[in-house]
């Protein structure tokens, strides 16, 4: 076995800190994790594990943004669709009712905010509901 060579350094408080935290939650030595920092810093194909590591949190943050942008497609073509709808399928009211309605439309426009509030907090997603109450293809 290979003998080490002692080495004596000065590092600032903080990193100390954090060095002997990452050591304890590895149950490692302080000595070994500085062994392989330096010998990760020293690497000449550091530079390139780094930049694949780099590219493929990329990769995967441009798979997440195009699902984003896909289900926001959907549930913007979803509510036009409704409200072409209800637009096509809906006469005017007639004058006289207009203001009762027009009130009325606040107080339920209100109480659906408040609804979409609750809803958001508790977590569960329309999307997700659809998914479980559809059976997968195969049953």
């Amino acid at each position: 076995m290979p003998t080490k060579a002692r080495l004596s350094v000065y590092l600032d408080h903080d990193i100390m800190e954090a060095l002997a935290s990452f050591a304890d939650r590895r149950d490692r030595s302080r000595s070994l994790v500085a062994e392989a920092a330096i010998a990760s810093f020293l690497s000449p194909d550091g530079d390139e594990q780094r930049e694949a590591a780099l590219i493929k949190r990329l990769d995967q943050i441009d798979r997440r943004l195009t699902r984003l942008e896909r289900d926001t497609g959907i549930g913007v073509e979803m509510i036009a669709m409704f409200v072409r709808f209800w637009l096509s399928n809906s006469p005017p009211p007639p004058e006289p009712e207009r203001a009762a309605l027009r009130r009325q439309g606040g107080d339920r426009y209100d109480a659906f905010m408040s609804a979409l509030g609750r809803r958001l907090a508790k977590g569960l997603k329309v999307r997700q509901e659809i998914v479980e109450e559809i059976p997968a293809a195969g049953d």
